[in-house]
């Protein structure tokens, strides 16, 4: 019987190997896919600047003045020194799973006065919550508002007086004595 020799065996090892690594190619787009569609590493919610919805872009007037604007909207992101009679709202986020959303409303004034207002079409605010929630599909989307009914219910609750705890002993009071932070004048 002839001896086995390691180094006749390497060219058909090659050959072997390099089959295998490309049969396994092929099938790498399929399964390994479906793989890592499963295990994905977890990516950070990004949200950056002012959510603005629909109801507050309505509540804009033309010859409101500036902090009237800022209460309704919030502080701007963007307000150029160089461009003092505009001022820019830009909301963005980006969530795993989502669609990435990005929104812009710029603000403009004649003075100290709102002037007039242009952007994207923006949503109300139970649409955007909707749209955030990407794990229940056709999830209701909670009540945004109080009624009268659970108004009144939280201000009885909060009359009810609360349970008191049970008698424990009283700490006895802390006294600090702290030396002087600087030397006595001589």
């Amino acid at each position: 019987m002839p001896a086995f020799s390691l180094r006749a065996a390497r060219p058909a090892l090659a050959a072997v190997v390099a089959v295998l690594a490309a049969a396994g190619c092929s099938s790498f787009d399929s399964a390994s896919r479906q793989i890592a569609g499963v295990v994905t590493p977890y990516k950070i919610e990004v949200v950056q600047g002012n959510f603005v919805s629909r109801e507050q872009v309505e509540a804009l007037k033309p010859g409101m003045s500036r902090q009237q604007v800022r209460d309704i909207l919030g502080t701007p992101l963007v307000a150029s020194v160089f461009h003092s009679s505009r001022w820019d709202y830009v909301f963005t986020i980006k969530r795993q799973g989502v669609p990435p959303q990005q929104r812009k409303l710029a603000v403009f004034f004649n003075g100290e006065a709102l002037e007039r207002f242009d952007g994207d079409t923006m949503p109300s605010e139970s649409e955007f919550v909707a749209t955030l929630d990407n794990k229940r599909q056709g999830a209701k989307v909670p009540p945004l508002e109080a009624s009268e009914e659970s108004l009144k219910r939280f201000a009885q609750e909060r009359k009810a007086p609360a349970p008191k705890p049970a008698a424990a002993a009283e700490p006895a009071p802390v006294t600090a004595n702290y030396p002087p932070l600087e030397a006595p004048a001589r």
